[in-house]
């Protein structure tokens, strides 16, 4: 029998030792067993954390308000949504050390990170964790590995359904760089909430290599974000955060592995000088109406979005496009349906006074899920998009990335060859789309 195997005989015992010391560790206010829709508290050093969004995360502002960034504020430099459980572990990976590797957006003097046991039945013990700039591949820069603590501890224990935030880190984080957020799991736990989608290489080590700045011992890599949600980082200059909230052409899918080539990340490209942030909010398969998180697509998006967006650091604008895989997997016919669950995230955003863009839905000619049917639907929907009656103002990816001789397929150049995601040419015409005034106006409208 191999060890990781005998781990998993044991995960029943040792998950009882496990919500034991979630009890403990919840005296110290460290935990935050909120829904899936994002209620519940944090503490980072004992005090309520602000999301960016106006008051202590689980508590709405007063309608039409939104805490504007600020030296004082936490900036989302990098987020990514839980979109179920890895199948593959059904206890975690005890022993192990998981080196998630993300890019940042926005640079800063201090860091905090978010870890997410949000679909895990049991509770998460977290040993020891670590954050350092990245020098390619699962090696830190010199000097720059810095140990995270929770609430002045170096453990803690996530209950089933929770998350915590970290204390701050003194760190140079840079701007468009990679970081190495890093935690070892000494003891089985449940199934892990992860991100399956991240087109960004990371890696597992035998043991507590928290504290290893060679890589050397990050033998197994994965394409995968273990635990990992967010990245925030404090910086006198930042103006906010844009979230870019959708499906998997928001993620990034057909584009290439570690070349950051979304377009959430062109646009981000693009907003460095201006000091604002980019998170990538997508999920593969996801919809406005439908949960999917047994299928590992994510919860609905009118369910996710205060999770995923307003609870996010900073963020001051979002950029929608999400709408498609209503019609080619939810097998939504009515496109009112689709519009009035669009026009739903755009009042929840309004509530916190923030403003939307939202894209017209991307031509699929190509794919096989393509039918009269399937493209009556989609036209419709971009017909009122366009009208002005579900999103501030429109940014019209359908026109971007079309064949203009065959304007239900994707323009060849950039099709990534399934006749529906875009391929790295078609990610940086919609990350150039984007009006970076559009972006920088706050101002919700009235619909």
């Amino acid at each position: 029998m191999n060890r990781h195997r005998g781990f998993a005989l044991l995960g029943g015992l040792v998950g009882v030792v496990a919500l034991v010391c979630a009890a403990i560790f919840g005296a110290y206010g460290l935990l935050d067993a909120g829904s899936s829709a994002g209620a519940g508290r944090d503490s980072v050093n004992g005090t309520a954390a602000t999301s960016g969004t106006g008051g202590p995360r689980g508590q709405n502002p007063p309608p039409g308000r939104a805490a504007p960034a600020s030296a004082d504020a936490w900036t989302g430099t990098w987020a990514t949504a839980p979109a179920g459980v890895e199948t593959r572990a059904p206890y975690g990976h005890p022993g192990r050390s998981i080196r998630n590797v993300v890019h940042t957006s926005i640079g800063g003097n201090s860091a905090r990170v978010t870890f997410s046991n949000l679909y895990s039945p049991r509770a998460l013990m977290i040993g020891h964790a670590s954050v350092a700039v990245g020098a390619g591949g699962p090696r830190a820069v010199d000097g720059t590995l810095r140990q995270l603590s929770f609430g002045g501890r170096p453990a803690v224990t996530i209950p089933a359904g929770g998350q915590i935030i970290s204390d701050p880190v003194a760190l140079r984080v840079p701007y468009d760089g990679d970081l190495l957020v890093t935690l070892y799991t000494p003891v089985a736990g449940g199934p892990v909430t992860y991100h399956p989608s991240a087109l960004q290489t990371s890696y597992l080590a035998d043991g507590d290599r928290t504290q290893d700045s060679s890589g050397a011992p990050y033998t197994e890599p994965s394409r995968v974000w273990r635990y990992l949600t967010a990245v925030d980082v404090q910086n006198r200059e930042s103006r906010g955060a844009v979230v870019a909230f959708g499906d998997s052409i928001t993620d990034g899918v057909g584009s290439r592995t570690d070349a950051n080539s979304r377009w959430p990340d062109i646009l981000a490209d693009r907003l460095r000088g201006r000091n604002i942030g980019v998170l990538n909010e997508g999920i593969g398969g996801n919809t406005v109406l439908q949960d999917s998180v047994r299928d590992r697509k994510g919860a609905s998006g009118i369910s996710r979005f205060r999770r995923d967006v307003l609870d996010r650091a900073g963020v001051r604008t979002v950029v929608i496009d999400l709408g498609v895989n209503d019609i080619l997997r939810g097998q939504e016919r009515d496109p009112a349906r689709i519009t009035a669950g669009l026009r739903e995230l755009t009042r929840q955003a309004h509530a916190r006074g923030l403003r939307v863009i939202g894209s017209t839905l991307t031509p699929f000619g190509a794919h096989r899920g393509y039918n009269a049917d399937t493209e009556s639907v989609r036209e419709r929907v971009n017909a009122e998009i366009r009208a002005g009656r579900v999103f501030d103002d429109v940014v019209d990816f359908d026109r971007v990335v079309r064949d203009p001789y065959a304007p239900h397929r994707i323009r060849p150049l950039y099709d990534a060859g399934d006749g529906l995601h875009p391929s790295d040419a078609g990610y940086r015409a919609m990350g150039r789309a984007l009006s970076l005034d559009l972006l920088e106006n706050k101002a919700p409208a009235a619909l």
